[in-house]
């Protein structure tokens, strides 16, 4: 399993990504400001369309991290061999329109960030290996 994170600071606050790298998929989670948390999930794969769940926030609404995942995953998805799992949660406290345009903007740097480090990064696992349909585990 490889891993690595890239971190990007902009207008007073920071957005990280871990990137791990599990057999041909890969977990990337984003978090940054006062708060980390994790506020959506999103998934894909390269021939499956983003699919999220957005959990509900401290004032009752939902999180809307998954704006920032999907920055990155457009920026990655024909690199992705297998599945990909983001988990994201940034929360700058009283948040100013400034840092809130900043923010795709740094999603789409840590995309670049990414798709520079999987472009060096082959996935090593082999394909897994299933009984036909004529065997059975002995």
């Amino acid at each position: 399993m490889n891993q690595t994170t890239f971190s990007v600071t902009k207008v007073g606050y920071t957005m990280t990504v871990i990137v791990q790298q599990i057999g041909s998929d890969l977990l990337l989670n984003i978090t940054g400001g006062d708060h980390p948390h994790i506020g959506t999930v999103t998934t894909f794969g390269r021939h499956t369309p983003l699919a999220t769940v957005r959990f509900p926030s401290h004032d009752g609404r939902v999180h809307k991290d998954d704006v920032l995942a999907a920055v990155i995953a457009q920026q990655i998805k024909q690199q992705v061999t297998g599945s990909c799992t983001i988990t994201a949660g940034v929360h700058v406290d009283q948040i100013s329109q400034q840092q809130i345009n900043a923010a795709a903007g740094m999603a789409e740097a840590l995309g670049q960030q990414i798709s520079t480090w999987l472009a060096v990064q082959p996935v090593t696992s082999g394909a897994p290996q299933y009984y036909k349909d004529t065997e059975q585990p002995r």
